[in-house]
């Protein structure tokens, strides 16, 4: 192939019945206009009916009809080829839709195992439950089935593809050998009718077709099969004495509600199915497929099959090998059998040859972290030594480019973080109801919650897949079941990462650490697994015996991968969707692939992560919204600031606990919310407030919806399972009574006026990231809106509809007024800027920004990184480095922590206001806040300068003896950088 392309940057879409391919290509110029080179959508394949994400696939062989379908991917994808833009795709390869639209599923519910697709899905055919072998248990029942049948929620009916049994609208498949008991004809003709009606020769002759039907893995059956059911149904429809003989058959199998008795045929008819419809609720202790995490509409694929592979990845990689498609991102990367051979076969599949680099592919992997260091008070954490937020790091045999991003999103949100301002943070928090359970206490019994409510079955089956282990080890031998089980439980509890990735006999000193960490965890935790984690210890190192066979180590092998695939999904369900809701000591720090108690990010820790990814990985995506994220970028970047004003947010807590008081509900003895869930509702009011008064009354109602939400997920007083709505009524009285615009509600105002400030210092931590986003080493990435203010929270919030055609009018507006010269772009960017609050300054600035790195490819894909060092006495309130290629120069420069900055803790932009004082709320500009602070200049660097988002030119100095640098040195003023702006964006003249 010789279609490879690296992105410059990419603009996340999300593709629905509202948002098809149509209005994608529609919005491919104003995407060019903005500076980006590829669109990055969401999955395209054939999804579920009505899906709203995409990742619900039914059929991988084709594009979605819903969005659209062949043509009008035809028409984005050569609306993109006209301007040189790139098509980056989500795709799916660890699980499909579980459900009858998905003909090969389908196809497995009417066959059984004897379905050609029955290897397609990872299904347990042979489980320990008495009754489920053969069969695939469903559990999409809302109540225990005996009620659901004599309710008659379950009806036989007859479809165009053969006989279906439906439930509210979900329809399953009946097996063909059925279909003679249905119509009361058995083998004889009578099958048991008293006084049966004459049977239409037609009908007759299609049921015998049907009795001599190939067997199913025969390539002549599906045609066979579909020519009888099709012309049952024409004769269903055009026949009537057959219609009058089905109609009756299916009238007396479907019973009559009140009569218990009249359902017996139908139970037996589905006792006869090859699978065994459940309740949802229990179904989680015994489900027999792996499912994604722990939805079980969606069934795991074994995309390690090569023949399954080359099936689910076929449209796909001819529309890579086209060139439609330039690049993949890889979604749920984890949940696969071997990622690397995955990964391995997909190159090889694009490049023809396998080498790396080669086509451009991204997983979606979360890094996990390792605590080291803490930094307590200003100095350190501004200047000093800091901790990387991400310490895991992708196996270096993965043939990929990085990840999607979120240890970037990570890595910057954490320098907008104050570390003695957390602490105090911290403290507040413990006074106002926190959890008595640290952060990593808290995971620990999250993750065994998870796994007793959610993967009950999946633990069994491990500990039984052990247990036949330990049968054939004379030091397992005599350990019990429970356990075993106990074991597995405990040391998933403590697993620090989302997985290991051993895939032969060798293991890597990274997968070896992470499983002594964890099992020496649990010796401490519980004693008393300490001979059973000892066996699991050695079953997942390999550690085997002398006299043990090369087929027990494959079956080793065997259940050390297949263990790999589950303490994923636990941790997920652990953290990002359990304590990341109910750890609210700052929240902008819980989010996907983030860790709530690390200390924050210092400057240098910032400069170390980014040298090694250009390094390593210069090509991975720089993401800070995405359509996981649990909070978008500028309600995190609002929410820092508390950490910059503790003191004023202790007092402001303290007044609106004591006024809110009243409006608590009691519940269970208990008054609703308590202390940790008020603190979450004051901190998401802090982020996710509207800009207008006008956006008020849907926010209440968005926030209601979050409300209920997040408790579920905490799952303290109610949950998904058994949702409690008295608890979750109380909780969503709470928040609209405070938020009651009433005279005698003071909560309200005196809200509005503190939030002023971290709304205002908010946007412009908000536009440093954006800053640092584009032009630190990786692909930037933008999810869908956010190059205006978007104060989105968990998802469906953040996949509300995008008003393209405003953002469009804006950019239109900005170019054209840019087009005046340097003197009118310096006007507009202070004009911007003073107006901020429209939005229009951070779509100026990704504009511009993008724009810039478009036209200078080499300067950011593979420039030089050079951490640039500041001067003044609020030094480490400035990040700031250049990129550099040849003679080409650019000067990155951002401020940080602002609001410590200006209510007197650095220097000269200080306003000397008392602690708890809320700092001033003008532009950050100029001499009167920046006099005296200066940037070091590398040695080779240019001397003169050119804001990029201003117009302005620059010219370094000398440097004089307040900057301590070496003789000869070249400065930077700040306030001549930061003149009329609060970033720069600088390039060499």
């Amino acid at each position: 192939m010789t279609n490879l392309r690296i992105p410059s940057s990419t603009y996340r879409l999300q593709f629905n019945s509202e948002f098809s391919l149509h209005e994608a290509r529609d919005l491919v110029p104003y995407l060019h206009d903005l500076g980006v080179t590829d669109l990055y959508a969401s999955p395209l394949l054939q999804a579920r009916q009505g899906s709203g994400y995409g990742y619900d696939v039914v059929d991988p062989t084709r594009l979605n009809r819903e969005l659209g379908g062949e043509e009008a991917f035809a028409g984005l994808t050569e609306a993109l080829r006209q301007r040189d833009m790139g098509l980056l795709l989500d795709i799916v390869p660890n699980h499909m839709a579980a459900s009858a639209e998905n003909r090969w599923w389908a196809d497995v519910l009417r066959h059984g195992p004897d379905s050609p697709y029955a290897g397609y899905f990872d299904i347990d055919w042979q489980p320990g439950r008495p009754g489920l072998a053969g069969k695939v248990l469903l559990p999409i029942i809302a109540s225990p089935y005996g009620e659901a049948l004599e309710n008659g929620e379950l009806v036989l009916a007859l479809a165009e593809d053969g006989f279906r049994v439906h439930y509210r609208g979900n329809p399953v498949p009946v097996r063909p050998d059925s279909y003679r008991d249905i119509l009361g004809l058995g083998p004889a003709g009578t099958g048991g009718q008293p006084d049966p009606d004459p049977v239409p020769q037609q009908l007759e002759e299609l049921l015998a077709a049907l009795d001599k039907l190939p067997p199913r893995h025969d390539t002549g059956y599906p045609a066979a099969f579909r020519e009888i059911t099709g012309r049952l149904w024409q004769l269903y429809q055009t026949n009537s004495a057959t219609r009058l003989l089905i109609d009756k058959s299916l009238q007396a199998i479907n019973g009559i509600k009140g009569e218990p008795g009249s359902f017996t045929r139908l139970d037996k008819l589905l006792a006869g199915q090859h699978y065994l419809l459940a309740f949802w609720r229990p179904a989680n202790r015994e489900i027999n497929y792996r499912r994604f995490f722990s939805i079980s509409e969606l069934v795991s694929v074994h995309a390690e099959d090569q023949h399954v592979f080359e099936a689910t990845h076929d449209l796909v990689l001819r529309l890579c090998k086209a060139g439609l498609v330039t690049g993949l991102r890889i979604d749920h990367i984890d949940g696969l059998y071997d990622p690397e051979a995955y990964l391995g076969r997909l190159q090889e599949r694009l490049t023809e040859t396998g080498e790396h680099p080669g086509f451009y592919v991204v997983a979606e992997k979360i890094l996990g972290h390792k605590k080291r260091g803490h930094t307590s008070d200003l100095g350190s954490e501004l200047g000093g030594r800091g901790m990387s937020p991400t310490n895991e790091a992708l196996p270096v045999s993965w043939p990929v480019y990085g990840t999607s991003g979120y240890d970037f999103l990570n890595l910057v949100n954490g320098l907008f973080v104050h570390g003695a301002g957390l602490t105090e943070l911290g403290s507040i928090y413990r006074r106002h109801g926190a959890p008595e359970d640290s952060f990593q206490k808290m995971v620990y019994q999250l993750k065994k919650r998870a796994i007793a409510r959610l993967f009950n079955s999946e633990t069994r089956t491990l500990a039984e897949q052990l247990g036949r282990l330990a049968e054939q080890d004379r030091h397992g031998r005599d350990l019990a079941l429970d356990q075993l089980e106990e074991a597995v439980v405990e040391v998933i509890a403590c697993f620090p990462v989302y997985r290991t990735y051993l895939r032969d006999l060798t293991l890597t000193d990274r997968d070896r650490e992470y499983i002594e960490k964890a099992v020496a965890l649990v010796h401490r935790r519980n004693p008393g697994a300490e001979r059973a984690c000892e066996f699991l210890r050695r079953v997942l190192l390999l550690e085997f015996t002398p006299d043990q066979t090369q087929d027990q180590q494959q079956d080793w092998l065997h259940f050390v991968m297949r263990w790999q695939q589950f303490t994923g999904p636990v941790m997920a369900k652990g953290v990002e969707d359990s304590a990341m809701y109910v750890y609210n000591r700052l929240v902008s720090l819980n989010e996907v692939g983030g860790k709530p108690d690390a200390p924050p990010v210092s400057v240098a820790a910032f400069h170390r992560r980014n040298r090694a990814g250009l390094q390593r990985l210069p090509h991975s995506m720089n993401a800070t919204s995405t359509h996981d994220t649990k909070r978008s970028e500028d309600v995190r970047a609002r929410i820092n600031v508390l950490s910059e004003i503790p003191t004023l947010w202790a007092g402001r807590l303290e007044q609106w606990r004591q006024w809110n008081n009243r409006h608590k509900s009691v519940w269970n003895s208990r008054p609703v919310p308590g202390g940790n869930m008020e603190q979450l509702i004051y901190q998401t009011l802090v982020g996710a407030w509207p800009l207008r008064e006008n956006e008020v009354p849907g926010f209440k109602k968005r926030l209601a919806d979050y409300l209920v939400k997040a408790a579920r997920e905490a799952g303290r007083y109610t949950n998904w399972q058994q949702p409690d709505e008295d608890y979750e009524k109380a909780l969503v009285q709470f928040a609209m009574s405070i938020l009651d615009p009433g005279g005698d509600n003071p909560f309200r105002q005196d809200f509005i006026r503190f939030q002023a400030t971290t709304a205002y210092y908010g946007a412009l931590g908000s536009l440093a990231q954006v800053l640092l986003k584009i032009t630190s080493p990786g692909v930037p990435d933008f999810y869908r809106g956010t190059e205006l203010w978007d104060f989105s929270l968990v998802d469906p919030d953040n996949r509300r509809p995008v008003d393209f055609s405003a953002r469009a009018a804006m950019l239109a507006q900005l170019r054209e007024r840019e087009a005046g010269g340097r003197a009118a772009l310096t006007a507009l960017a202070r004009e911007l800027l003073e107006s901020w609050r429209e939005g229009r300054v951070k779509l100026f600035l990704t504009y511009r920004a993008l724009h810039y790195r478009r036209n200078h490819p080499g300067l950011f894909t593979g420039g030089e990184y050079i951490p640039v060092e500041a001067a003044g006495p609020g030094a480490g309130h400035i990040c700031a480095f250049a990129r550099r290629t040849g003679e080409s120069w650019a000067l990155v420069v951002v401020p940080r922590l602002l609001a410590l900055f200006r209510t007197g803790n650095g220097g000269r932009g200080g306003t000397g206001k008392p602690a708890g004082a809320p700092p001033p709320l003008d532009p950050p500009l100029g001499e009167q806040v920046w006099g005296g602070h200066l940037l070091l200049l590398p040695d080779e660097a240019p001397g003169m300068w050119r804001n990029i988002l201003t117009g302005e030119n620059l010219t370094a100095e000398p440097a004089g003896p307040e900057a301590d640098a070496p003789p000869g040195s070249k400065v930077l003023p700040l306030a001549a950088v930061w003149q009329s702006f609060p970033v720069a964006l600088l390039a060499g003249a």
